[in-house]
């Protein structure tokens, strides 16, 4: 078998799953597994994201003159419509069972993919949650967070807010230094517990709810954290009602066409897992 083709085989074998995994990720809304993908996939696919995030990025200020959103990295996004090598990637089976049975659904669809690179003195990211953004009419939405080069514990994954993916929608402050110090105060007020999972080997990844609170440090090394990310949502899902203009410009983005109440199925939302029994 050659590299490659052993390559996109893996990518579609299952990932296995304990009970307790299972449990802990809907418990605390979060979960960090190891080796979800090999050196190999990483060796192939990381230098492919990174000449596209060069490609793409217009970002070209100084950190001193952004604010503190482009501060905490340079973010691309649906790269899997813009290489054809890298849609296996993000499409990858593996992957997408693994969201489908950590949420605990029989299917996903792709939200939207995104690399975040947080540059050598790029700022901290804000606490937040992703799904302010999403006019999505579920709680079953997951982000699979991926470094594609080993971070060390200055750097850092991110820090979650166990268990507040159960609160639901806590704030509808967008991603700021007033979301930072309004959600960092609620979690203190709330006694939520925290976690950060430190160093990461690129290729392990982190899993988290929409809902669930976290934040991120940054980045006081020389070198670009770079990490891949994929937004997975339940097949069956249907449009919410956008009340707020984020979750507007999301619609329009995300879902083309789509209307309230719509099945979540445009072309920029294939089926990217489906479980045997559901078929």
């Amino acid at each position: 078998m050659s590299g490659n083709v052993q390559m996109h085989a893996e990518l579609s074998r299952d990932y296995p799953l304990s009970s307790e995994q299972l449990a802990s990720y809907r418990e605390n809304g979060h979960l960090l597994l190891k080796d979800v993908a090999s050196c190999a996939v990483i060796d192939h696919f990381g230098p492919l994201i990174r000449q596209e995030v060069i490609r793409l990025n217009t970002e070209n200020r100084p950190l001193s003159e952004r604010d503190t959103y482009g501060k905490a990295f340079l973010q691309i996004q649906n790269l899997w419509e813009k290489n054809e090598e890298i849609y296996r990637f993000v499409f990858a089976r593996r992957f997408a069972r693994i969201a489908a049975e950590l949420m605990g659904v029989s299917g996903v669809r792709m939200y939207h993919d995104q690399a975040l690179f947080k540059e050598p003195g790029g700022g901290h990211t804000p606490w937040h949650q992703d799904q302010i953004y999403w006019p999505v009419d579920t709680e079953h939405t997951i982000t699979l967070w991926m470094p594609l080069v080993d971070i060390p514990e200055e750097v850092g994954s991110m820090t979650f807010a166990s268990g507040s993916h159960k609160r639901g929608y806590i704030s509808k402050l967008a991603i700021s230094d007033q979301s930072h110090k309004t959600l960092a105060q609620y979690i203190e007020a709330e006694k939520l517990p925290t976690l950060s999972y430190g160093a990461m080997s690129a290729g392990d990844a982190t899993f988290h709810a929409g809902w669930t609170l976290h934040s991120a440090p940054g980045n006081p090394t020389g070198r670009t954290r770079e990490v891949m990310t994929i937004i997975y949502v339940a097949d069956g899902t249907k449009v919410l009602t956008p009340e707020t203009n984020a979750r507007r410009a999301d619609l329009v983005k995300w879902m083309p066409g789509l209307q309230p109440g719509d099945l979540i199925d445009s072309p920029l939302n294939p089926l990217m897992y489906s479980s045997p029994e559901s078929v």
